[in-house]
């Protein structure tokens, strides 16, 4: 049973709780660099791990994520102005470059040096693939961005959205690694249920990694064949997750590098990085966001009720969630735990096996950092620097066959 104590130290992520001291020491979406598009653009408000943030972009294109507060009495910078490379608050007309010095306090004598004893709370920042990142721990510490395999791909094979979620970034990622449940809340078709008897119940497997996990699912498929998922978890709070088991298996088949990112111990930012060995066209991005707003919310949210269609539900769908990705239907089974979910009233079966695999990797992390260890998967040599063949992989084997002997292994995925 999961103790209140193990819940407590996996859900906060303020400053000085366990686990957010150990979010801190990677690099994470901060927001999409679309969001502060231009030189001198609005700046823009960013809530990252229980921190007030603001963004924006500087005369040069260089991207600045600083303390929402003005160091001198408080007003907020998100009103400043974005000009000759630093934001100004609009209070007293102090001014801070993307680094946080304080370039100018025009209301100090002429002569005072006041501003150079000032150091402003800022995170550095790095653009890949679309998306800003930043690292929020001690500078000294600060690792590269590890290589995946969207650090170098072009960006016209790639494209990102971002959705807010009404809960615990963990309940999110739990989901990833929740094997089972795909066969019940993600089917679309009331006639396919033969298929719930026979692969409803997989048979599950997790390994620890140097990054972190890889959740193994092997479902039957007839009488020869099995259709194997190898999921890596990926530490911080990152994923892959394989397509669906009707996907087809072809060279050119899309996937995904997921994000679960705290805003807070109540609600998370989740980014979906789509990739593929083609470009992706003008009117495939469109659709790839269209069941979010402009706001990045969810189109079917909790205050809707998803728009859940009791008809369809009775008719077509195990759900009743008329869902244009996956994930809006993960979504209803996320929030409805409540914004923390109370594991000590949990009843975790078989089906578990990989979701008590993910706790134990994400415990021992924040709690070795406590004792003065280092995080798992922190990369600091540029020579170990190359995780492009970290994917997930899905086939279909031979019933005799084991998974560990899928080529995809040999060549470094997973």
């Amino acid at each position: 049973m999961f103790s209140r104590e193990e819940n407590e130290l996996l859900t906060r992520v303020g400053p000085r709780t366990a686990m957010g001291n150990l979010l801190r020491r990677y690099w994470m979406p901060a927001l999409l660099s679309e969001e502060i598009p231009l030189p001198d653009c609005p700046p823009v408000r960013v809530r990252l791990l229980g921190e007030d943030l603001v963004a924006f972009r500087d005369s040069r294109g260089r991207v600045g994520l600083l303390d929402e507060h003005c160091s001198h009495r408080g007003t907020s910078l998100f009103y400043g102005r974005n000009e000759a490379c630093g934001l100004t608050c609009i209070y007293h007309g102090w001014k801070y470059d993307v680094e946080g010095n304080v370039l100018e306090t025009p209301a100090e004598p002429a002569d005072s040096d006041f501003k150079k004893k000032i150091r402003h709370t800022a995170y550095p920042c790095r653009e890949i693939a679309g998306i800003v990142f930043t690292y929020m721990g001690p500078r000294e510490k600060m690792p590269l961005v590890p290589a995946y395999e969207w650090v170098s791909m072009p960006d016209q094979r790639m494209h990102v959205v971002k959705s807010y979620l009404e809960c615990n970034f963990l309940q999110g990622i739990e989901g990833d690694f929740d094997s089972s449940h795909t066969t019940f809340l993600h089917c679309n078709n009331l006639a396919d249920l033969a298929r719930l008897n026979r692969d409803g119940a997989p048979t599950l497997e997790a390994e620890e990694t140097d990054y972190g996990m890889r959740a193994i699912s092997q479902r039957t498929l007839g009488e020869n064949q099995s259709y194997v998922r190898i999921t890596p978890f990926i530490l911080p709070a990152f994923s892959i997750v394989p397509g669906p088991p009707t996907a087809k298996f072809e060279k050119n088949d899309s996937r995904s590098f997921r994000f679960w990112i705290p805003i807070d111990d109540t609600s998370t930012w989740f980014y979906i990085l789509t990739m593929r060995d083609t470009s992706f066209s003008e009117e495939e991005r469109r659709s790839a966001r269209s069941w979010v707003d402009s706001n990045y919310r969810r189109i079917r949210n909790a205050a809707n009720n998803y728009l859940q269609d009791r008809e369809y539900q009775r008719n077509r769908s195990y759900s009743g969630i008329k869902a244009i990705i996956p994930a809006e239907q993960d979504g209803c089974a996320t929030e409805s735990m409540g914004p923390i979910y109370d594991r000590t009233k949990e009843h975790l079966g078989y089906s578990d096996k990989t979701i008590i695999a993910l706790r134990k990797v994400l415990l021992r992390a924040p709690q070795n950092v406590q004792e003065g260890g280092e995080p798992p998967h922190i990369v600091t040599d540029p020579k170990l620097n190359d995780f492009s063949r970290l994917r997930a992989v899905k086939a279909v084997l031979p019933a005799n066959r084991s998974w560990r002997e899928l080529p995809e292994l040999a060549e470094g995925a997973v």
